[in-house]
């Protein structure tokens, strides 16, 4: 089984973290291949970002010619996983919805740990988008731009472990999500300082892509994410963008 796990930035050391993450979680005889996007923003952390980042990540799966069987879309919040549903016709698997809807086995309620606070209302739309707001606790920010994870890992978690707490002790949540790709390989530390299950999307996103393969289920095609029409693309791809 080959699955792709995209990032939506361009920080190949946050690709190459989400990879090994990924990696960990995977089961013997799966291939984790890590792809990042040919172009957009070094990290994603509001709503151009995030849609810039949609189309790039869906151009780095059409560009990828070699064959796979689900691919993991490695943003938290709106990068366009529903367009990947058209264009495929394997598993996709969004981080975003495979954290809450994992964290949703293990408590009655669950909180989201991201990075900015301006990402917030983009995770808490994705979240009821998805039908999963409804045992959502809360979404915290820790104040952390996504790079600065990478900058002084003590510190972020230090700032993760402080909101996840909060979000223990003053929303009821018995369950944490990292609301962030880059946050991936923090989740035994969150743990060990919270006390509760702590939920690393890339890793459930893996998991439940598995299942679904070896299940033989993919996305239903007969209606909302039925192929894109056959017409004419005007100046697309961009120049210097190849396609399959």
């Amino acid at each position: 089984m080959r699955i792709l796990v995209v990032n939506v930035n361009t920080t190949q050391s946050i690709t190459d973290s989400i990879g090994e993450q990924a990696a960990g979680a995977a089961s013997p005889g799966t291939e984790i291949v890590p792809l990042t996007p040919s172009f957009g923003a070094e990290s994603v952390e509001g709503n151009y970002e995030s849609y810039l980042a949609a189309v790039a990540v869906m151009e780095a799966v059409r560009a990828y010619t070699e064959p796979f069987d689900a691919v993991i879309q490695a943003g938290y919040g709106e990068h366009g996983r529903e367009g990947l549903q058209e264009l495929l016709d394997v598993p996709v698997v969004d981080i975003t919805e495979a954290a809450a809807s994992t964290a949703q086995f293990l408590g009655r309620s669950y909180s989201v740990v991201t990075s900015l606070d301006r990402t917030v209302p983009l995770i808490e739309e994705r979240l009821h988008v998805a039908g999963l707001s409804a045992r959502c606790a809360s979404v915290r920010a820790s104040g952390l731009a996504v790079l600065d994870l990478e900058r002084d890992e003590r510190a972020a978690v230090e700032a993760i472990v402080e909101q996840a707490a909060r979000a223990v002790e003053d929303d009821r949540a018995e369950v944490i999500c990292l609301g962030c790709g880059g946050m991936s390989g923090l989740t035994e530390r969150v743990a060990e300082r919270t006390g509760v299950p702590v939920v690393d999307g890339v890793s459930a996103a893996v998991t439940i892509a598995e299942s679904l393969v070896r299940l033989g289920l993919s996305t239903s095609k007969v209606r909302t994410y039925a192929p894109p029409r056959p017409k004419r693309m005007v100046n697309w791809p961009p120049a210097g963008e190849g396609r399959p």
